[in-house]
């Protein structure tokens, strides 16, 4: 079976791909020809998640699913969600979106926070819906070089190292955006 992942980030491809191994064929949006910016103009992950989905479904003709993560943290009413990869208002800068994090942050004592991802599959003309969620918590600062996004100051409950002093393999296999996909796994193995 070939799904197309919606996604052109290489960080997300490298990790899905990982943690499908050869149970199907991922294909990225670059692979069938688009180059363009996927659209995800919505404030809740699971509105962006349908939306590139069914960006991808409806321009290329290919079952897909499609991805949107986000950190939630508790003292900040659960912002930035939805809004994560462009916290500090240019898409992807991690360097700035963790800064004002952790600027906002400041002399905060609640630091609970949680990484939640939606996937959003649409299989022959068919929507889901899956979800992954990990709790932790923000620290003061960052540590760690491994992954992308929030990485280097989010630290799993029950665990010391925050996901960006963790492997690939060690970080997948806690990661909300793992649990989602493992959902997705499970449905499309009892689908057959």
């Amino acid at each position: 079976m070939k799904l197309c992942f919606a996604s052109n980030n290489a960080h997300k491809l490298e990790e899905i791909r990982l943690l499908v191994g050869d149970l199907f064929e991922i294909v990225s949006p670059k692979d069938l020809g688009c180059t363009e910016e996927i659209p995800e103009d919505f404030a809740t992950l699971e509105e962006n998640s349908l939306q590139k989905a069914n960006y991808i479904n409806q321009n290329y003709h290919i079952d897909c699913f499609a991805d949107d993560s986000g950190l939630e943290v508790e003292a900040l009413n659960g912002a930035p969600g939805a809004f994560s990869a462009m916290y500090a208002g240019t898409h992807g800068d991690h360097k700035a979106n963790n800064a004002l994090l952790l600027k906002n942050l400041e002399g905060k004592t609640n630091r609970n926070a949680r990484f939640r991802t939606c996937i959003t599959l649409i299989k022959n003309g068919q929507t889901h819906q899956f979800q992954g969620v990990i709790e932790g918590e923000i620290l003061t600062k960052k540590r760690g070089e491994e992954g992308f996004g929030y990485n280097p100051v989010f630290v799993p409950k029950g665990h010391q190292k925050t996901f960006a002093q963790m492997d690939i393999t060690e970080r997948n296999m806690r990661s909300h955006r793992a649990k989602a996909l493992f959902e997705l796994l499970k449905f499309l193995k009892n689908e057959k």
